[in-house]
């Protein structure tokens, strides 16, 4: 058979394009989704060290809550002894500040213990006075003996939260004290520098101390600042409470819903009094004046709501604290302040007589004709 020139070439690009074609299919992978040609070809992986171990670590699958903010004990620094008369006080102040951060470490201990039984106590207490309320707000007979007996609980808890308050104060004093020895050990320091017979380590050393117990005078002023802090908002809260006990009192006695305590509500301001009959606007129902001790005044008090209640049954009453404006200015803020006192044994003896706390406001002004202090009652 006799190949012509074109039969060659025509051969040759047949035998170059099965060439290409063989090329393609061992170097890419089919994507018909069937295997490859060829042996498969498989690695061994060796397990990790944490995968060996009988007891691998697990990762928290949630974040660990935050510690309490609280004082942190910093470890006073070891020193080298020099052999130095100044190197030895530096290694008597450090330890003396290792002992100082170990008491306030101390103190700061206790803090945490009477913060943790103050909140304990004060659940109590609120559990006890919401039991009173919500036998009083269903309705129960006038002295209770059950709602007495647990009223006697509160005042009692009411007492421990009262010991919480004594036991930050003592605290307080005691790291008042050892804010005076730290800053007596700060001055001790500084004025090692101009002792004579120290070497250049004493004086690395002095630099160390410095600010250790710079840091701990810090730490100091902190923790006094979180004493101050609690003592101030206990005792607002204990002047309070001990008010709504008082209202909660009657409320037993009388056998019925009071709701907080009278002594806590707002005086609202009302225009100085220029005459003694001007008042707010109006002649008063009743005019009380406090000008000795034991006023008695609660049967005409009754007597005169009682017949305006007859007139007008949906009356109300404005109860006006008035104070001398005569006098130095602290003699007259004195005075304003037992007026409001006045006022609210008014209010409580309302109570006590029937009167909702509802149909009473209070306010407060001055009187330039008044000789002491009075409480003003008003019919609206």
């Amino acid at each position: 058979m006799v190949l012509t020139r074109p039969l060659i070439a025509a051969l040759s690009a047949a035998f170059l394009l099965g060439g290409c074609s063989f090329s393609n299919d061992v170097l890419w992978p089919s994507l018909t989704g069937e295997e490859p040609a060829g042996a498969t070809v498989q690695y061994e992986i060796p397990p990790s060290p944490a995968e060996q171990s009988a007891q691998p670590t697990l990762l928290p699958t949630e974040s660990p809550a935050p510690e309490v903010a609280g004082f942190e004990q910093i470890a006073a620094g070891e020193g080298v002894a020099t052999g130095t008369f100044v190197g030895q006080k530096v290694a008597e102040m450090r330890a003396e500040l290792q002992r100082l951060r170990t008491t306030i470490a101390s103190h700061n201990a206790e803090l945490q213990q009477v913060r943790s039984a103050t909140i304990q106590n004060v659940e109590r207490y609120h559990g006890t006075v919401a039991a009173i309320n919500a036998r009083l707000q269903i309705g129960t007979t006038p002295g209770n003996p059950a709602l007495v007996d647990q009223w006697n609980q509160a005042q009692e808890q009411l007492d421990r939260i009262n010991g919480d308050i004594g036991r930050l104060s003592s605290l307080t004093t005691k790291v008042s004290g050892a804010s005076s020895m730290a800053a007596y050990l700060l001055e001790s320091a500084r004025a090692a520098y101009g002792l004579a017979g120290a070497v250049e380590e004493d004086h690395r050393q002095l630099a160390m101390l410095e600010d250790e117990v710079n840091k701990t005078v810090v730490m100091i002023k902190r923790l006094l600042i979180e004493f101050s802090e609690d003592v101030n908002r206990q005792t607002t809260y204990m002047s309070r409470e001990r008010s709504n006990l008082l209202a909660l009192s009657l409320g037993i006695k009388s056998g019925q819903l009071f709701g907080a305590s009278l002594a806590n509500r707002a005086f609202a301001p009302a225009a100085p009094i220029e005459g003694a009959a001007a008042g707010a606007g109006s002649r008063p129902l009743v005019i009380i004046r406090f000008d000795r001790p034991d006023v008695e005044y609660e049967q005409a008090l009754y007597t005169a709501v009682t017949r305006a209640l007859e007139r007008r049954p949906d009356a109300t009453f404005e109860l006006v604290a008035v104070a001398p404006s005569t006098g130095t200015a602290g003699e007259v803020a004195l005075g304003a302040s037992m007026a409001k006192r006045d006022a609210e044994a008014v209010l409580r003896s309302l109570a006590n007589m029937g009167l909702p706390p509802d149909r009473v406001t209070l306010s407060a002004t001055t009187s330039a004709t008044a000789q002491t202090n009075e409480v003003h009652i008003y019919v609206r």
